[in-house]
């Protein structure tokens, strides 16, 4: 019962990262958009999936795509030569002159940032490459149309190697403005003779905009088998698989009378007497509190088939535990292995029990759950 460390036996729950299922989702995104280069998205360390991982497991990328420079000196470090791009460009100025000497290229979306390129030595050996990023509609970050070829021109007489970017706001929805195909054609009309490559498309828009897919494709979500809609019926024919499995174990079962109630607040009545599994998983572990009743868990019941059960969760989760319903596992026992989202439970199957989206519960795995590597 339990993970083995050092000779311990540790609580059993246990995060596994699948680096197979990263090698196959990365090769769905080529498939889908064979002609582009792709940007593979690892901010927040690899959607909480671990830059080791991700540096394994996506290594034949023509990319990597993250926030935070340091990240970058890390992937540096371990050996990474290929191209690195900062999302949101420099936080601060004097990240410039490490940002170069990393090779690193730039998304540039604001004017300090354009201020500080003016002033910092372009080496015209070693150009800095730079995606100028465009607002067209998502009305976060970038230029507006009117004001992106004047920014644009300005860092290309200096000697910076200009590209162009813009982000959709509503890839996964139909007929909700601002659409694809219109950022796209204000997109293309903007940067109309101007010279330099174009990154577009996100998850969403690879996965059902491929009109809209540019030089360099940014996979995210897809890339770690979870949907960019938060449904995971609109990514059940992409044949993507998940890289993250939670799992854990039953570590105890009560035995309920009808009309006796479970956990805080006492949210679920028993309707009939009936078996209640305790896992060693709560939102301390980065599961959410806010899932109902009936989110699904998985049991390995013990069955001479060897197969498992779906099993309904009962009850609030707490701090450390949650509890689920055993009556159609009657094989299930102290020890019985559980899956809380992998294969079997779509992560993002349990983010719409929990009112929430599956990009949230893989970020939000704590730190206190052991990762494996595999």
């Amino acid at each position: 019962m339990g993970n083995t460390a050092n000779g311990l036996i540790n609580r059993p729950i246990l995060a596994s990262i699948h680096t197979e299922a990263f090698r196959h989702n990365l090769n769905r995104v080529r498939e889908l958009a064979p002609e582009s280069k792709i940007w593979s998205v690892i901010k927040a360390r690899a959607y909480g999936h671990s830059f080791d991982a991700a540096l394994k497991g996506l290594a034949s990328t023509d990319g990597f795509a993250l926030l935070d420079i340091h990240d970058a000196v890390w992937l540096r470090e371990r050996g990474w030569k290929g191209r690195i791009l900062l999302l949101e460009g420099l936080f601060h100025e004097n990240e410039l002159v490490l940002t170069h000497e990393l090779a690193c290229d730039l998304v540039v979306h604001c004017e300090a940032q354009v201020e500080w390129l003016e002033k910092f030595k372009v080496n015209t050996h070693t150009p800095i490459n730079v995606f100028l990023k465009m607002n067209t509609g998502m009305n976060r970050l970038g230029f507006k149309p009117d004001s992106y070829r004047t920014v644009f021109h300005r860092l290309h007489a200096i000697g910076y190697h200009m590209h162009h970017m813009t982000h959709f706001a509503n890839a996964d929805q139909v007929d909700h403005p601002p659409s694809v195909g219109a950022q796209l054609e204000l997109f293309e009309e903007t940067i109309a003779g101007l010279e330099g490559s174009t990154s577009l498309a996100n998850s969403a828009a690879i996965l059902w905009h491929r009109n809209a897919l540019g030089d360099w494709v940014r996979p995210g979500i897809m890339l770690y088998g979870a949907s960019p809609t938060g449904l995971f019926s609109d990514i059940e024919h992409a044949h993507l698989k998940p890289v993250m499995q939670l799992s854990s174990e039953i570590i105890d079962i009560q035995a309920l009378e009808k009309g006796e109630r479970i956990g805080y607040g006492g949210r679920y009545e028993a309707p009939e007497a009936m078996r209640i599994g305790i896992i060693a998983c709560g939102y301390a572990d980065g599961y959410p509190r806010q899932a109902k009743d009936g989110t699904p868990v998985w049991v390995n019941d013990g069955a001479k088939n060897g197969g498992g059960i779906i099993c309904p969760i009962v009850g609030r989760v707490s701090m450390d535990m949650l509890t689920i319903d055993l009556r159609d596992a009657p094989n299930a026992r102290i020890g019985s292995k559980v899956e809380l989202w992998g294969e079997k439970v779509p992560v993002d199957t349990v983010a719409q029990m929990s009112d929430t989206i599956g990009y949230e519960l893989i970020c939000a795995l704590a730190p206190r759950v052991p990762v494996q590597i595999v």
